[in-house]
């Protein structure tokens, strides 16, 4: 997926202004960026929900093969995990038996055999997560695109949840881009981050390649000679776009923290 010189704007001053990003076959790319920068709405127009007035979204794969997922897990309530899980392979057209099927085995993948038969009343806010990540995955889709999706966790059960999504998308080679606002997360996980500058007119000011090897573990991803200097200043970088002193409109070319 290539977003090019997106620019958005909601009827006044734009939000957006030349954004462009770019998410490689099977890579995890992270996109941070001070509060209200405009990281949500970049990532609604990569998905088709809102229409830049410049700028283009080049998608090399159909929309069938893109998987959402947001913050709030959305799972139907009158459902059992196994329900909802199994709810889009039903639109898709699989048989019923089938699609239960293979609703347990990502249920299973994901850690929750044994819970098929819950409802989302009776499961645990980690457990809703995955029954929604298992949702998703089980379309098997390409790029997955995520909007701040682990932020309702609390720590322990986030760096699980986390951990099986990145054993997951390394295994099935998914691309993915992800907002976050945690810069630890999204250099644990990515390949790429790029930071947002401060809105309004925000767009990429910077692109940093990371060097961790995968597969990735995300305690072990920090004790990596590159990921605390890659830390410092992205950091830097952020807090220097939230003060006003960033570089603002002028992209910077990637920085790479090389192994040592």
């Amino acid at each position: 997926m290539r977003v090019s010189n997106v620019s958005l704007s909601y009827g006044g001053e734009p939000v957006l202004e030349g954004a462009s990003l770019k998410v490689g076959s099977g890579q995890f790319v992270s996109l941070v960026g001070p509060s209200g920068s405009g990281k949500s709405s970049l990532l609604r127009v990569a998905m088709g929900l809102q229409k830049p007035f410049a700028g283009s979204v080049d998608l090399e794969l159909p929309k069938s093969d893109i998987g959402i997922l947001f913050q709030d897990d959305a799972l139907l309530p009158w459902r059992t995990a196994r329900q909802n899980v199994s709810l889009g392979l039903r639109f898709r057209g699989m048989a019923k038996q089938q699609a239960l099927q293979k609703a347990d085995e990502w249920l299973a993948k994901l850690g929750l055999e044994g819970f098929e038969d819950r409802y989302p009343r009776h499961l645990s806010g980690g457990q809703r997560k995955r029954v929604a990540l298992a949702q998703v995955l089980a379309l098997e889709p390409k790029l997955l695109l995520m909007d701040e999706p682990f932020a309702s966790l609390d720590a322990i059960v986030r760096t699980k949840v986390i951990q099986d999504v990145v054993q997951l998308v390394e295994r099935e080679k998914i691309a993915v881009l992800l907002v976050t606002h945690d810069l630890e997360e999204a250099i644990s996980l990515s390949d790429v981050v790029y930071l947002l500058s401060q809105g309004p007119r925000a767009r990429i000011s910077n692109e940093y390649k990371i060097s961790i090897p995968r597969p990735r573990d995300l305690v072990r991803a920090r004790l990596h000679p590159s990921y605390a200097p890659l830390l410092e200043k992205l950091w830097n970088d952020l807090s220097d776009e939230v003060q006003g002193n960033g570089n603002g409109h002028v992209a910077k070319g990637p920085i790479y923290m090389a192994a040592e």
